[in-house]
């Protein structure tokens, strides 16, 4: 009997270290915050991607979530405003007097989410992402998974985390795109706890290079503070 309880014990240990459950935020419903750009080097970020730079040229933006899968960001160019959101599978994108929208049913690397900021909630293992452990280092209290795409036929990049066990937040993300090369090494650090959840306020990226590329605060954090629907609206 002894030795059944102990492996029932084990089994248990095991599934609870291997499930992306045991990892994620549970307590988060939103997140309000205001990324500051503190160094954007245009040469190294370029190597990330042709893309990759055009968010750093931003100095100020303001990052809201809220689950399931809803993300805005509102910053402006000189005196143009710029709001861009994503609300499940959709997205709208306003400059000035200019709307565009887009379905994103099919391009679920454009699903931007809360793993942008260093931080996972349930609703991202739901209908976005597989999680698939990888390893565990008792030594530093990390637990490691690569997070997959569940459309991974139309879309097989990739996100290697690393993922403080005690205070469940993402450390260093990997980004790698489906010919399984790094684009890009993410690392988020200075985590602030809010009754208990806690949120990095600090992320830095590197290219493939290894050369840093980019440095963003987030500042003016607000968790749970009952962001209206309304907000996610696409229009």
């Amino acid at each position: 009997m002894t030795t059944l309880l102990a492996m029932a014990f084990l089994a248990k240990e095991l599934t609870q270290t291997t499930s992306i459950d045991s990892f994620v935020q549970t307590g988060i419903t939103d997140v309000t915050l205001v990324a500051l750009v503190k160094t954007g080097n245009q040469l190294e970020l370029k190597k990330i991607n042709k893309d990759f730079g055009a968010a750093f040229q931003f100095k100020e933006t303001t990052l809201s979530f809220k689950v399931p899968l809803k993300m805005r960001a509102e910053t402006k160019i000189e005196d143009t405003g710029i709001v861009y959101v994503i609300n499940g599978a959709e997205k709208a994108l306003k400059f000035g007097s200019l709307h565009s929208k887009e379905d994103l049913a099919n391009k679920p690397g454009k699903r931007q989410s809360t793993v942008e900021i260093g931080v996972l909630t349930p609703d991202l293992f739901t209908s976005l992402f597989d999680a698939k452990f990888v390893e565990e280092d008792k030594a530093s209290d990390l637990v490691v998974f690569d997070l997959t795409f569940k459309q991974s036929d139309i879309d097989l990049t990739r996100n290697r985390v690393w993922i403080d066990r005690t205070k469940k937040y993402v450390t260093r993300r990997d980004w790698f795109n489906r010919d399984g090369k790094q684009l890009a090494t993410f690392t988020y650090s200075a985590p602030v706890s809010f009754n208990g959840i806690w949120l990095p306020t600090h992320m830095e990226v590197k290219n493939g290079e290894d050369k840093l590329a980019g440095a963003t605060d987030y500042t003016g954090i607000k968790v749970n503070s009952g962001l209206d629907d309304s907000l996610f609206a696409v229009k």
